[in-house]
């Protein structure tokens, strides 16, 4: 089993989808790279896709290091590779930055501040995660094209201090106008060029960043969170800052899970924790995260189980010729099929993970099945309501931890719901959001203080399925939830991700000691993991 390579060219040269249903096209003919003269209403969509095309990788990698899905026979065991996130991190310092910052430059120099925000916003996030990923990277002398080839790694901590004070910059460059769209909608794949939504992104990323710091600077955590509770967040799933593929197959735009998965050749397993986790909470959630293909297919292929058949974390055999019958994605957040199928060996006492009006059939999944449209869900309403949870339980806030723990359950299940409805699935019934929420709230009633903050956390490790990246970071940050033991690991959990090998070999200021640094990436924590 290998980790899939999804071509970043595949979806610059595709359709792009702005909004639900209105498909455009962006021309990159002319190489946006290096333009004579900066089309910024061609470098700004072609930023945001290279920067979701190149997160394929370390965001699939990531979710099989905390078993949402396991794309990497080698990863599921702990084991990196030099090879194992290179597509994201070349592909982020090679293209996605380096337009970003032409934007910034070239959007300075010709007052075009819209543009200038959204990229500067971009970077911020964009870097964020670099640092989350890797933790000591290439900053100030990043993206200086031939002048220095060998930029110097540069501490996380540092970095994360120079990013608030980016955000802050954006927010003020997208108020130089009073526009209500800061660029024209189609050069912005993300927000259609709204103002007010860029905004809210931006507060929400630093709220973000308040929180991930929490451990190291509790001060500024808490002053930071309780300054941005009263300004403008993401808090409707309308507002939420996700990249949403196209449904396009020709070329091909469509979900990189979608194209990986909906054809003949499947190189992913679905984690059989995550299925468990679902499947013994009752949690309805489990019918749009995964679609099976066989009735009664189970682990190890056996033939007597209830269809959700996966591989455990850590699992050193071959798989076995079970293309057919292994579970694989629903339809979210790839844009693959609803699961409506009866499901076999249900507990007589579950009240919302159950079989009634499930009238479907399993089957195997081809190309033709389900629209593709997916999307990464990156900042959204339900994330920022468990951040709020969480620094309330943990830094006094002020906020009601139980509420905005709540408002994230409720607000995860409606995101699905009408994802799926608007994607060939169907709705969940409202009775079944309010009563599942209630649910929650009586297991957070009943918990102890410790375990107020493991419910939050473990129903933000389930509402993040689609982002790896993230809940990476959660559990470096908190331990939670419980990851189930590997059958057969190689090495201890990676706390950094490696660095691309050719950075290690090409880059001099690093080159003489690469692999000293490579293996301590393993066993050291970035500087927010304490």
């Amino acid at each position: 089993m290998v980790l899939s390579k999804i071509k970043v060219s595949l979806l610059l040269s595709g359709v792009l989808l702005f909004g639900s249903a209105c498909n455009k096209f962006v021309d990159i003919n002319a190489d946006p790279n290096n333009p004579i003269t900066a089309q910024l209403s061609l470098l700004l969509p072609s930023a945001e896709v290279s920067m979701a095309a190149n997160m394929y990788q370390v965001n699939s990698g990531t979710a099989t290091i905390i078993q949402h899905t396991i794309f990497s026979g080698a990863l599921s065991r702990f084991q990196q590779t030099g090879t194992s996130f290179d597509d994201s991190w070349n592909g982020f310092y090679s293209q996605t930055l380096n337009d970003l910052e032409t934007i910034i430059t070239e959007g300075t120099k010709q007052s075009q501040f819209g543009y200038v925000a959204i990229a500067k916003l971009q970077k911020a996030y964009l870097y964020s995660l670099i640092v989350d990923m890797w933790g000591s990277v290439p900053f100030s002398e990043a993206s200086l094209g031939g002048s220095n080839r060998s930029p110097v790694f540069e501490d996380g901590a540092s970095i994360y201090n120079k990013l608030f004070p980016l955000i802050d910059e954006a927010l003020a460059d997208a108020n130089k106008t009073t526009a209500t769209t800061i660029v024209p909608a189609t050069s912005d794949v993300i927000y259609r060029g709204s103002k007010d939504s860029w905004i809210r992104m931006g507060n929400s990323l630093k709220l973000k960043l308040f929180n991930q710091i929490r451990l190291t600077d509790a001060a500024k955590a808490s002053t930071g969170i309780k300054a941005l509770l009263s300004a403008p967040l993401i808090n409707n799933n309308i507002l939420d800052y996700t990249f949403k593929f196209g449904s396009g197959q020709n070329p091909n735009n469509r979900h990189p899970w979608h194209r990986s998965e909906y054809q003949g050749a499947k190189t992913v397993y679905v984690s059989q924790s995550f299925n468990d986790l679902l499947f013994n909470n009752d949690d309805p959630r489990l019918r749009y995260y995964n679609f099976r293909q066989n009735a009664t297919a189970g682990l190890n292929n056996s033939a007597n189980s209830n269809g959700y058949y996966g591989r455990n974390p850590g699992d050193p055999t071959g798989g076995p010729a079970d293309q057919t019958r292994r579970t694989t994605y629903g339809v979210y957040p790839a844009g693959g099929l609803y699961d409506n199928a009866p499901i076999n060996n249900l507990p007589a006492t579950n009240i919302f993970l159950t079989n009634a009006g499930a009238t479907g059939t399993t089957k195997t999944v081809t190309v033709s099945d389900g629209t593709g449209a997916g999307i990464i869900p990156l900042i959204t309403t339900a994330m920022v309501n468990f951040i709020r949870a969480e620094a309330a339980l943990t830094l006094n806030t002020g906020d009601d931890a139980k509420q905005y723990l709540l408002a994230g359950v409720a607000a995860n299940l409606n995101s699905i719901s009408s994802f799926a409805a608007a994607n060939g699935g169907l709705a969940l019934p409202a009775a079944t959001i309010t009563g599942f929420v209630n649910k929650i709230a009586q297991q957070y009633d009943a918990a102890d203080n410790a375990k107020k903050l493991e419910v939050v956390m473990t129903q933000k490790y389930i509402a993040l399925f689609g982002n790896g990246m993230e809940v990476y970071n959660d559990y470096r940050r908190t331990g939670l939830p419980e990851l189930r033991q590997l059958l057969s690991p190689l090495n201890s959990f990676p706390l950094r991700l490696y660095y691309s090998q050719s950075e290690l070999t090409t880059n001099t200021s690093v080159s003489a000691k690469g692999s000293e640094i490579q293996t301590a990436q393993q066993l050291t924590p970035v500087f927010w993991d304490k």
